[in-house]
């Protein structure tokens, strides 16, 4: 894969293998510091944390990924896009780094591989900050991401025309748009049909129903977020995310009556554009007070 490296994303790549595939990780910051890990979703990559790795890194060993297929990571045909390899890969860079006392950032998919990472590895993970995200089961599915799934269509949509990543880009921000060398940011690592791949199986992945293969991974994660109820959070929400919605905040806040919660009235789902200097501020003081707390 070519560097994707820019002003807007100037940080050194780095990268470990699994089974002969690279996964590629920026790693920012004091290295004896206290490490931040940053976990991205669908269509995005951790790019979308540089603001925040900006602010966080003179104090924080910052750590953000690109899950295989996205980013700068490889971007196999043939592999088993689903949340299990997913959740395995993230807990390969955590004992690969051997990071302990963590903090988990992250964000749309990221709050589900991340959480299912800090399920499967408990003693790890410190205090979580998840912003527009789920990690259980839920029945809502907005007809503009299950248009995603049909059949020949889909794919064409999503791999072809490259319209879920673009239509992002308006969708998932409600306060500004995009500058342009933010957008082609975003766009730049899912630049032809093959690149694309991990965006469209991130969304035929999604289990709506007992049947599918990554029901059963869904359904452990869920049961092992009751592992982390004595933990800190920070819930920042967009409330103007049309995916996940309030409500999906509501069921955070209902399994973890304790989180502290930061609701950003007017910012969508890509909160990390929308509100990028006042989410830094607020995942910077709950860090630095848990920490000294």
């Amino acid at each position: 894969m070519h560097s994707l490296k820019s002003a807007e994303y100037p940080f050194a790549s780095r990268h470990i293998s699994l089974d002969g595939l690279r996964y590629h990780f920026i790693d920012e910051g004091p290295r004896d510091a206290a490490p931040v890990l940053f976990v991205h979703g669908n269509p995005t990559w951790s790019f979308v944390w540089r603001n925040l790795i900006r602010a966080l890194s003179p104090t924080y060993r910052c750590i953000a990924v690109d899950h295989i297929g996205c980013g700068m990571s490889d971007k196999p045909q043939q592999y088993d896009y689903t949340l299990d390899r997913h959740i395995t890969n993230l807990c390969t860079l955590v004992e690969t780094l051997d990071l302990r006392n963590v903090t988990l950032v992250a964000h749309d998919w990221g709050g589900c591989i991340g959480m299912g990472a800090a399920g499967r590895l408990p003693d790890r993970f410190a205090r979580f900050v998840l912003m527009n995200t789920a990690a259980f089961r839920s029945t809502r599915m907005p007809f503009r991401i299950a248009v995603c799934r049909w059949p020949v269509l889909g794919a064409l949509g999503v791999r072809g025309l490259n319209l879920f990543a673009k239509a992002a880009l308006t969708m998932a921000v409600n306060k500004r748009t995009l500058p342009a060398e933010v957008r082609r940011g975003l766009l730049a690592p899912y630049d032809s049909w093959a690149h694309r791949i991990a965006i469209h199986r991130f969304v035929l992945d999604i289990p709506m129903s007992a049947e599918h293969p990554s029901y059963g991974t869904l359904v452990h994660v869920e049961e092992s977020l009751a592992q982390q109820t004595g933990k800190p959070m920070l819930l920042a929400w967009g409330m103007r995310d049309w995916c996940f919605t309030p409500e999906f905040l509501a069921e955070w806040r209902q399994r973890f009556p304790a989180a502290e919660v930061k609701e950003f009235a007017d910012a969508g789902h890509y909160l990390f554009e929308d509100e990028a200097g006042e989410l830094a501020v607020a995942v910077g003081k709950f860090i630095d007070a848990e920490r000294r707390g």
